[in-house]
């Protein structure tokens, strides 16, 4: 017989050690009766179901750590592991020493690349507001509901074990674990925003003070004797670990990254740092400690970002966040019964976890009000310090292992998890929309600045290979004396290897450590410049680099927007063409990120879709070469813009701009045909004399002979301009049924299958929408030739709004 060993509360002995073989069901066998196909088993079933519930809650705006444990809960005590029929056949004892070592095994390379992520530098370099909010946080939710539960314990009855496990229960509130915080601003798509960094920053500094907590209570309750002697024996002992992790692990890995690889981390590298995590973990234990401390500094002496961090997420992220970690709160939830809750037990938890719900709230406010942060904002930031994950789940369950609370606590505190984060996630969504900060009532569109202003171009550049493109189109948008141009750069750079994300200007950055950063960053700073040279005194330039992911990436490049007064900004494709005319998807997140920004931009919107590898442009900047532009003008808004930036690029010498209207057959006396005809009117005064600017009528009857007819058209031109959206028509009847990329609209889509056969590029245009409506644009009926000024595109902001009611 195998030794008794224990399991939460329950103890698995006479197990036979020589069970782990199994008969297959063709000769009669069980399967389940081997530890190895019961893993197996419980693995997928509680991954199928955690995944099935996570689908259905997800669309109720719920976060995911509900569903993964909840997942959990549905095959425990609590649900229909009381059936014991199905429970001793689903989940016996026999494999629970598997399936928790598992979870456990997970839990530690969950914990280790978090922490890899974890930019200590930038930690250090927290503003004073963020350090002031994470020491308030922690000291307030550590005092007063850690006194709360001291009176509680002698003014009100309640049962041996809660008493002995209030304290720590009180004092797990302090904890503001970073990972957790991390993983809610990720689910609510708010990482990027002003709120986000402050919320991770502060969380960041009040997690350093409660790990020193946390180790330093488990030291004590480690020392059963009371001996001071000891004590520090146990405290000497995890410095030691420190020192060992920082001064011996640390460079160990650094040296392998450099020699041989010359920088590169190769396999062998990487599988060494493995056996670093778990020889980490093993030190860890043999000193008394929970395993978890060693991977935990072993991951913060990790240096976070590329070449080590990356290749460290590339290889463990996906099997560590996409399976183990759902596997562990799954776990965590298949032990919870929360039949042994007692009213008396719950009401008294409840009042503590309530009062330092408002406690951490309040530990954000006071501060802020010191700094003048507004309170909803306070308010916002405190909700999300309320945020509960993985990292408290792990703590509670070293805590029961420990003896230092029972079932019953556990049960509780596994419950107030899932409530808080059910209630957190909803009410969060509700008042907080970070889309609010970009909904301004201002025109910043081409088509309403007046000719003597400067023009605001942002441009967002992915890779290097559309710089080209990106110069030629700034150098056509034409700086003069008259109109400077001003322009905003933002290089995209993917988040991997770090937890936060990072937004800093490059003229603000030391060479070397944008280069680290970011490979093109300093490359496309570079081309930027010598744009402003060529251009001195009318083009002035600033760039920026966001470090996110593309999903959250849209907040930083509208924040930058608004900021700077764009009055368009240039977004990258997510598809690129090879030099063999073949199409590659560059990153498909791309896609995702372009659609968020059209929802929420403070101004107009374009889309570049870069073909200039097939057929390298004519430089503007270098060689002054000809330009040769195509507007395909339907009617519509986002047309009107794309008219009125085409009409700024004619003025520059080498620019050729040829305006294609399609006229549908039938309509001539539609209204909608007069104020097109009316506008193209105005631009074609304004450009009269100048032979660089061409219109043609092309009148079709359908879709059919439109495409026909971009077909013939489309060669001879560099640049096709076309609007996202126009009025419906029948000429888009059975085009709209192929569109693909809704970001692009039914022509721009078209225009931008690998299907349709051209060299040149596409910049699909959309006009501002001011609170998801269209920005009207408005139409001299009758121009005379002694009031130019007063063309569409002089109006000043100030007099737009009597206009849009033409």
């Amino acid at each position: 017989m195998a030794a008794a060993s224990e399991i939460g509360n329950k103890s698995m002995v006479c197990q036979d050690p020589h069970s782990f073989g199994h008969l297959d069901i063709w000769k009669g066998g069980n399967p389940l009766e081997s530890p190895s196909c019961l893993l197996y088993m419980q693995v997928s079933l509680m991954t199928m179901v955690t995944q099935f519930m996570d689908a259905c809650l997800k669309s109720l705006g719920q976060s995911s750590i509900v569903s993964q444990i909840m997942g959990g809960v549905l095959f425990g005590p609590s649900m229909l592991g009381n059936k014991k029929i199905l429970g001793l056949a689903l989940f016996p004892m026999k494999g629970a020493v598997v399936l928790d070592t598992v979870s456990l095994f997970g839990l530690m390379f969950f914990f280790f690349i978090w922490c890899v992520k974890m930019d200590i530098a930038t930690l250090m370099k927290t503003e004073k507001v963020a350090i002031t909010l994470g020491i308030s946080v922690f000291a307030f939710t550590l005092i007063i509901p850690t006194g709360l539960a001291f009176l509680m314990m002698k003014y009100i009855a309640m049962d041996g074990s809660l008493a002995k496990a209030l304290p720590f229960l009180a004092m797990s509130q302090t904890l503001t674990v970073f990972i957790s915080i991390a993983v809610l601003l990720t689910d609510l798509k708010v990482l990027n925003t002003d709120i986000g960094r402050l919320t991770m920053s502060a969380a960041m500094f009040a997690d350093v003070a409660g790990f020193i907590l946390t180790v330093i209570l488990f030291a004590i309750l480690q020392d059963q004797s009371g001996s001071f002697v000891r004590l520090a024996c146990i405290l000497l002992s995890i410095v030691g670990v420190w020192l060992l992790v920082i001064f011996v692990m640390r460079p160990t890995i650094i040296w392998m990254v450099k020699h041989p690889g010359r920088g590169s981390v190769n396999e062998i590298c990487l599988v060494c740092i493995f056996l670093l995590v778990l020889l980490s973990a093993f030190v860890s234990e043999l000193i008394g400690q929970h395993f978890i401390m060693g991977p935990i500094l072993l991951g913060l002496a990790v240096p976070e970002g590329p070449p080590i961090g990356t290749a460290l997420m590339s290889k463990l992220e996906t099997i560590c966040t996409a399976f183990l970690y759902p596997i562990f709160l799954a776990v965590n939830g298949l032990q919870t019964d929360f039949f042994k809750i007692d009213k008396q037990s719950l009401w008294i938890v409840c009042v503590i976890l309530i009062v330092a719900f408002f406690v951490k709230i309040g530990a954000v406010m006071l501060p802020g009000y010191y700094y003048n942060l507004p309170l909803k904002q306070c308010f916002v930031i405190g909700l999300f310090l309320n945020g509960r994950g993985i990292a408290e789940l792990a703590t509670y369950n070293m805590w029961k292992r420990g003896k230092l609370i029972s079932e019953q606590e556990f049960a509780l505190m596994v419950a107030s998890i899932i409530v808080v984060n059910c209630i957190l996630v909803p009410l969060i969504r509700y008042i907080y929309d970070p889309s609010e900060l970009y909904q301004t009532g201002r025109r910043c569109t081409i088509q309403h600045t007046r000719r003597d202003l400067e023009l605001r171009v942002m441009v967002c550049i992915h890779n290097n290979e559309n710089l080209p493109m990106i110069l030629n189109l700034l150098e056509a948008s034409y700086a003069s004396r008259e109109s400077r141009i001003e322009v905003t750069a933002l290089v995209l750079v993917e988040l991997q290897g770090r937890a936060r994300p990072i937004l800093f200007a490059n003229q603000e950055q030391p060479h070397d450590e944008m280069r680290s950063m970011s490979c093109n960053a300093s490359h496309i700073d570079n081309a930027l410049r010598q744009y402003a040279q060529q251009n001195e005194g009318y083009v002035s330039v600033q760039s920026f680099t966001s470090i996110s992911t593309f999903e959250t990436m849209y907040d930083d490049i509208c924040k930058i927007s608004l900021d700077t007064g764009s009055n368009i900004l240039i977004l990258p494709f997510h598809k690129r063409w090879e030099i063999d005319a073949t199409v590659e998807i560059s990153h498909r997140t791309i896609q995702t990120m372009n659609i968020e920004v059209l929802e929420r931009a403070p101004c107009s919107v374009g889309i570049l879709v870069d073909r200039g590898i097939l057929s390298p442009s004519p430089s503007l900047l270098m060689a002054r070469a000809a330009f040769y532009v195509a507007v395909f003008f339907i009617g519509g808004q986002d047309d009107a813009e794309t008219l009125a930036y085409a009409s700024r690029m004619v003025r520059h010498e080498c620019v050729y701009v040829t305006v294609v209207r399609f006229l549908l057959f039938g309509h001539e006396n539609s209204k909608d045909r007069k104020r097109d005809s009316d506008l193209i009117d105005e631009y074609r005064y304004y450009n009269a004399g100048n032979q660089r600017f061409e219109l043609m009528n092309e009148v079709v009857k359908n879709g059919i002979e439109m495409s026909t007819c971009i077909r013939r058209l489309i060669d001879y031109f560099d640049l096709v301009m076309v609007g996202r959206e126009h009025p419906d028509s029948v000429i888009f009847q059975g085009h709209d049924q192929w569109s693909e990329c809704q970001e692009l609209g039914v022509i721009g889509d078209m225009l931008a299958s690998p299907d349709f056969v051209t060299k040149a590029s596409l910049l699909v245009v959309q006009q501002q929408r001011i609170r998801g409506t269209l920005v009207k644009h408005n139409v001299n009926a009758n121009p005379v030739p002694n009031h130019r000024d007063q063309l569409v595109y002089d109006i000043p902001n100030d007099t737009v709004d009597k206009y849009d009611r033409v």
